[in-house]
Parts: structure tokens; C-alpha cells; sequence
């Protein structure tokens, strides 16, 4: 029987099941997006921690050049799994998997890079803000400054109004939806341009609630009946080179509840708050949007 903590944890995706993990395996962009920052970002001979570590692929990578990484898993299953695949592979031996829970385990030497991949699109369901802002105060409390790097280094979040098709073989039902990034969706129609609403830097303080009210001009016209959640995770940033290592998630498509027709030239105003690691109903529930019917001049910042 799962005790409360882990009833929770499974409803926001902490516990996340072993079949679940192995699909996480087979994601080749994030795979090699990830293998690159870690690879970038951890020096020979550094101490790593991992926060959340699944099935320890990441451990993996990081122990390819660290010379002790501590790996941090909360579900039993999935620490089997990790010990058990990282004993087949080069360099295992430098991974220690911890049975732990994330919200309370620190490491007992300082660190140079701590990973964390608890991540859900709009920082949703999963705890990635509230363990990196537990993580800070607790390490600092214990060993002092500095802060480790923490990969990712930030997130830059933004929204969308989409007109998006909800027809299944003739049956309609405006769901919850999540595409694939880089694809041509027949089905979905960007009416403006993505506005940022959230940039995170986690070596900062981040706060738990994200509130944004904006407008958004309308460059094609349609149904609007839907908003795109973009996020793009930053997980190193190469100075040299002037450039980032990024890895966008899936992105999630929230049906509004009252859609609306809009023509290009219109303003959309649009509101919404939700908490970190909230529900998706939770941020759904929240959406405001209303049509303006006059041009202005200014522009909201494009996601880039």
C-alpha cells in the first residue's frame, strides 16, 4: 500500500511508473539533448547529484567524466532498474543510487552540478521548481555558497492562441492534447504569435505561482478555441560559443471554454495563473480571453 506522500505523488507524476520511463528512453531528441548538456556541463572529476533519477540514464552520462555522481530515486521500482542497467554499463560503478525522497536528501559533500529532470510542460504536475527551490535552501543552510550548476539552467515558458480541430471519425470532443514539436499538425491553425510569459532561472530565487495578462495580435483569422503551452528548457548554457543547449517538451493544447471567432488585425486578451506543479485542469480552469476589436501598434515578444 502507498502511504499519503506517495498517493500525492503519484496524482502529480512523481511516482512515475517503470513503462513510463522506458518511453522516456526511447525519446531520441531528448535523449541527445540532455547527453549534450551533461556532457558540456560536467567537468572531469566532478561531484554530481541527480535529483529524480529514473531509470539513472543521466547519472550515466554524467559519470561518463564525474568521478562520484549520487543519484536520488523515490519509487522502489525504478531504483532496481537503475542499479540493475547501470551495473551493464561503463562507468556504472561511479553512481550511487539512493533511495530517497528529492524534498529531503543532500548530498554529503558539496556538489558541482546538480541534474534535475522532473519536468512537465508549463511546469506542471511535476515538482521540478518546488525541489530545485528546496534543494537551494537546504544546501546552503548545510555547506554554504556557492549554489551548484543546475542543469537546466532555466525554462522560458510561452502561450499561443490556436484554432485546433476536435474531430475524432465524426465525434467531437475538445480534449486535452500534447504534439510533438518540428511536426506540421493538419488539424491545428496558429492564429498569432507565441508570448512569453515565464522566463525561469533556477540559480535565482523562482516563485510558485505563475500569473500572466497580455495581448496577443491575431495575424491569421478562425475559431479560436484553443491555447498552445510552450516550454523550452535551457539545460546548459555554452558561453563560449554565445549559444544554449535546449530541449523543447511536447507541446500542450488546452481547449477554451467558450471559443470564439477572430480575424486577423483583432487583440486578444488574454489572462491566466496556475502553481507550479499544479493540475492541468487547475491552469485550464483559469484561462481568460477576450477579443479586442482595434489595431495597436505595440507587439508582444515573440517565443523564440
Amino acid at each position: 500500500m502507498l502511504n499519503e506522500r506517495e498517493i500525492e505523488s503519484c496524482y502529480l507524476g512523481q511516482f512515475i511508473p517503470v513503462h513510463y520511463h522506458h518511453n522516456m528512453l526511447m525519446d531520441q531528441n531528448r535523449m541527445h539533448s540532455f547527453k549534450s548538456a551533461i556532457h558540456y556541463a560536467v567537468k572531469p572529476g566532478a561531484k554530481v547529484l541527480e535529483l529524480g533519477g529514473g531509470t539513472g540514464v543521466l547519472s550515466f552520462f554524467a559519470a561518463q567524466q564525474a568521478a562520484k555522481v549520487y543519484c536520488v530515486e523515490y519509487n522502489p521500482d525504478m531504483v532496481r532498474e537503475a542499479r540493475k542497467f547501470l551495473a551493464m554499463n561503463p562507468n556504472g560503478h561511479k553512481v550511487e543510487v539512493i533511495h530517497a525522497d528529492a524534498f529531503d536528501y543532500l548530498p554529503p559533500e558539496p556538489v558541482d552540478v546538480v541534474i534535475c529532470e522532473m519536468i512537465h510542460v508549463a511546469m506542471l504536475r511535476e515538482k521540478q521548481v518546488e525541489v530545485i527551490e528546496s534543494f537551494k535552501r537546504r544546501y546552503l543552510a548545510k555547506f554554504g555558497g556557492p549554489l551548484p550548476v543546475f542543469l537546466p539552467e532555466a525554462v522560458i515558458m510561452a502561450a499561443q492562441p490556436i484554432s485546433q480541430e476536435y474531430d475524432f471519425e465524426g465525434f467531437h470532443a475538445p480534449i486535452v492534447q500534447f504534439q510533438e514539436t518540428g511536426v506540421i499538425w493538419p488539424g491545428t491553425v496558429e492564429l498569432g504569435q507565441p508570448a512569453v510569459y515565464s522566463v525561469i532561472d533556477f540559480s535565482q530565487p523562482v516563485d510558485s505561482v505563475f500569473a500572466w495578462e497580455g495581448a496577443i495580435m491575431v495575424e491569421k483569422g478562425g475559431l479560436f478555441n484553443a491555447m498552445r503551452f510552450i516550454t523550452k528548457n535551457v539545460l546548459a548554457i555554452v558561453q563560449e560559443q554565445s549559444t544554449t543547449i535546449d530541449w523543447l517538451n511536447h507541446y500542450m493544447t488546452l481547449p477554451l471554454a467558450n471559443p470564439m471567432q477572430v480575424a486577423a488585425g483583432d487583440m486578444l486578451h488574454v489572462a491566466f495563473q496556475y502553481r507550479a506543479g499544479g493540475s492541468i485542469p487547475s491552469l485550464q480552469a483559469s484561462i481568460q480571453a477576450q477579443v479586442i476589436n482595434q489595431k495597436v501598434t505595440e507587439q508582444v515578444p515573440a517565443f523564440a
